[in-house]
């Protein structure tokens, strides 16, 4: 058998004409059921395997993919998907791939749903969105479903809503090994304390409500003896504020030594616990960003759970793009790996792409 299978030679195998193979390989309409047969056994038969890569550049037609994510602030978490989703928009230029970013206000559905207007009214061939309420979300994702554009969910996995592919952590798991992480240095101690972020009273994301849920769950079942004390930050807060509330914390609770988040903002307490020199008490927290990474080889960061935000951002994109320009399949649920970095790892950790 030939290295390079020609249409024309399908053709002879199967009996049948040239246009008829180029029908059937493109799933074209005009072919009998006794032809469309015969052309899928001879390409059986010679185990053929179509060049998908060629077959979309020569389509020359152009794609637009939407992602929706939350408003944030520089050098945070989104940033790094946002990097992933340029570096894929780069990798798939030749396919004439365009990713915009759209944002909107977290916990202000009417922000989402200006967002998803957007998004709709510019026609997506595929969509990447961080979801926030489930309700708001699924008025978003019906529409979708109508239009028969596929979407991927990131950082918040929603399952009724069905989407086509999701990214992200699994977040109870992820509190639940956070716990017994910082439990092997903690524990002796008698309490410690959650610091929590939040806006509007709620805290900024379904992931890290689940992560805390996790959290709890294990220590519940292993140090129930443990007090938990809850310490909730407003973000956008100036740096004296937060000053002053960690203050008048470690004031009220002195046998605290031990503090975890479960974002991406332990840099907060960690850069106040090198400024004040408290070297008694360390926090635990989410994701490689710059500061966190500085408190970290510094000492006032005990251990940061890492999740390749970079590479959720790229793998969105990729995901988007062999679903919709090369026709393949896709992995449905895509659970990112927990890794936990210290000072002793933490500038081997790399990007990654799948």
């Amino acid at each position: 058998m030939v290295d390079k299978i020609r249409i024309k030679d399908i053709a002879q195998c199967a009996g049948v004409s040239v246009g008829t193979v180029d029908r059937v390989l493109h799933n074209r309409p005009n072919v009998s059921p006794k032809a469309r047969i015969k052309v899928e056994k001879a390409l059986k038969d010679m185990d053929y395997q179509p060049n998908m890569y060629a077959s979309a550049l020569a389509y020359n037609r152009s794609y637009n993919f939407q992602i929706i994510i939350p408003k944030h602030e520089q050098v945070a978490y989104w940033e790094e998907i946002e990097e992933g989703v340029k570096m894929a928009q780069e990798t798939y230029r030749d396919f004439h791939v365009m990713a915009h970013i759209i944002y909107y206000e977290r916990f202000d559905n009417a922000s989402f749903l200006k967002a998803a207007h957007e998004c709709l009214a510019s026609k997506p061939d595929g969509v990447v969105v961080v979801p926030t309420g489930l309700n708001v979300t699924r008025e978003f994702t019906d529409q979708l479903h109508q239009l028969g554009i596929p979407f991927i969910m990131l950082d918040s996995y929603l399952p009724d809503l069905k989407p086509l592919s999701f990214y992200g952590q699994d977040s109870f798991s992820s509190g639940y090994f956070a716990a017994r992480m910082l439990m092997l240095i903690a524990r002796d101690e008698t309490e410690i304390m959650i610091l929590k972020f939040t806006k509007n009273g709620h805290v900024v994301s379904k992931q890290q409500e689940n992560r805390e849920v996790g959290f709890r769950h294990y220590m519940h079942e292993h140090f129930p003896s443990v007090t938990i004390h809850d310490l909730e930050l407003p973000i956008d807060q100036p740096r004296q504020f937060y000053d002053n509330m960690l203050e008048n914390f470690f004031t009220n609770y002195p046998n605290v030594h031990q503090c975890i988040t479960m974002g991406s903002k332990a840099h907060v307490m960690g850069t106040f616990l090198l400024r004040t020199n408290r070297r008694d008490v360390q926090i635990m927290g989410y994701d490689m960003v710059g500061r966190n990474a500085e408190c970290l080889r510094q000492g006032s960061i005990s251990f940061l759970i890492a999740q390749h935000a970079y590479q959720q951002g790229y793998c969105c994109v990729t995901t988007l793009f062999k679903a919709i320009v090369l026709k393949k399949k896709v992995q449905p649920v895509n659970y990112m790996p927990i890794e936990l970095l210290s000072q002793e790892n933490v500038d081997f950790y790399q990007r990654t792409q799948l």
